[in-house]
């Protein structure tokens, strides 16, 4: 079985899948165990899977490329650079990490929608898949909401390698993160997705409230 976009889907999730993307610390991940307890669908979780799962994945990509196979110097990657070659980078890798998100969803089977959430979801790479632009949302944090998320999430304002200047890279970091969540608003409204700006005005509850709305037709 293929979707209409042509893409290999044997047990048909992808077709039926519902998307969240957009920018680090909008509460993707939240929103989505929320649905997941409200509605019983089931959520994958990119990021996990990324950091994890697809390591090895990530060396093979490398040695069929022949590129080194050992992890760059992380001053070279946090500190020694630019936000916005970070920024193209990180998209610019995001492709391949892509299909190999798609090979663990081909492997689901549910009777309801699997909800794949994560920032490397991108718009452009996810729209083949969609009969429906309402499939999928994409979640940004406002400058102020970012500023809020790191100074109350440790995990979001650790710096997570060992790098010469941990506060460079930091700023680094967090305007990168910018960078890309910008680049998927931008992308999202050419393509007619719907861009959801989380502020910190509404709980997570209220703002998976939001969503669920968005994705009504699917969770009923």
């Amino acid at each position: 079985m293929t979707t209409d976009g042509g893409i290999v889907d044997p047990f048909g999730t992808l077709a039926q899948a519902l998307w969240i993307c957009g920018g680090q610390w909008a509460g993707k991940s939240t929103v989505s165990r929320l649905l997941a307890r409200r509605h019983g669908i089931t959520v994958y979780h990119y990021d996990f899977h990324d950091a994890r799962a697809h390591q090895d994945r990530r060396v093979a990509h490398r040695v069929g490329n022949g590129l080194p196979t050992a992890d760059p110097d992380p001053d070279t990657v946090w500190v020694d650079t630019t936000p916005e070659r970070m920024a193209a980078d990180t998209i610019a890798g995001f492709p391949a990490r892509f299909e190999w998100a798609l090979d663990d969803l081909r492997a689901l089977v549910s009777g309801r929608p699997i909800l794949a959430e994560g920032w490397g979801l991108r718009p452009e790479l996810v729209a083949p898949l969609l009969d429906s632009p309402r499939r999928m949302i994409v979640m940004v944090p406002t400058d102020d909401f970012r500023e809020h998320q790191l100074r109350v999430l440790p995990r979001a304002a650790a710096v997570v390698h060992r790098v010469s200047d941990p506060e460079r890279a930091q700023r680094n970091r967090i305007e990168r993160d910018r960078l890309v969540a910008e680049d998927a608003v931008r992308v999202a409204k050419r393509l007619g997705v719907r861009v959801l700006e989380v502020d910190g005005s509404r709980d997570a509850e209220a703002v998976a409230d939001v969503v669920a709305g968005h994705f009504g037709p699917y969770l009923a």
